[in-house]
């Protein structure tokens, strides 16, 4: 009696439920998740600081089975790291796989979308963004003359005021023509 180890207190939970697409069930079986990611380093009893400063580094998150066989591993952490350096608390290890939820609108799964292929972090998606990109899709099996062309088309068809990036608006419109957007952009924990 009376020794029921208590993962949040009532009020974290509340908390959580209101600012993800999860339930507390859900929200404690992601926390036992990542609570077994890096068990000696991550306690069962979170107290309300530790769920933002215990970090599971990010080369133990790379090993996790929903993201290692992504080519966009490494940057997805790290968009949703909050100092940017792919280390996960669990504060953001919850906001990645909230967004990344089958529940989280159109419109929040664009917005990081957006932020994970815009990887110099100007709020734009430019040539070195997209070869970057191609680089994570395709392991540099393309040439340096596949990858100019491939980019150069990607921006004939979608840089809308020929500046030669995309802003978020573009990008927007081109997620909004794309049905399979809201099928590849969800992991299933």
């Amino acid at each position: 009696m009376g020794n029921k180890i208590t993962t949040f207190s009532e009020d974290q939970l509340d908390a959580y439920q209101d600012c993800t697409f999860f339930t507390r069930k859900e929200i404690l079986r992601i926390f036992r998740r990542f609570q077994m990611l890096y068990p000696e380093h991550v306690p069962l009893d979170m107290k309300r600081g530790q769920t933002s400063s215990v970090k599971i580094p990010l080369h133990e998150l790379e090993k996790m089975p929903e993201l290692k066989e992504n080519p966009f591993r490494h940057r997805l952490c790290q968009v949703f790291s909050e100092d940017g350096s792919g280390d996960m608390s669990f504060d953001d290890f919850l906001d990645m796989f909230s967004v990344l939820s089958e529940a989280a609108p159109r419109d929040i799964k664009t917005v990081y979308a957006f932020k994970m292929y815009d990887f110099d972090c100007d709020h734009f998606i430019n040539r070195s963004d997209l070869e970057k990109t191609l680089v994570c899709l395709t392991k540099e099996e393309l040439s340096q003359d596949e990858k100019s062309f491939v980019v150069d088309k990607v921006l004939e068809e979608t840089d809308l005021d020929d500046d030669g990036m995309l802003s978020y608006i573009e990008f927007e419109q081109v997620i909004s023509r794309s049905p399979d957007f809201l099928n590849t952009f969800h992991i299933r924990i």
